[in-house]
């Protein structure tokens, strides 16, 4: 899975990793992992990240060709 989510986060002004964090309620840990591609998040999570960056889970997250199967 591909995120978008450093790029969106400086898209949006800049947001920090700690701001982005506090916002959907984890830590800044979790955000650098989902960043890295380490982590994939929960619904919930992925649910929340996209509504605190003011856009869709679909253009926050994006299936890579190995991951379809």
């Amino acid at each position: 899975m591909q995120t978008h989510l450093r790029r969106l986060r400086f898209e949006r002004g800049e947001l920090s990793q700690a701001v982005i964090a506090e916002r959907v309620n984890v830590s800044r840990q979790t955000i650098v992992s989902i960043e890295r591609g380490d982590y994939n998040p929960s619904v919930l999570l992925a649910l929340h990240l996209a509504h605190a960056l003011h856009t869709t889970v679909e253009h926050l997250f994006e299936l890579e060709d190995s991951d379809a199967s």
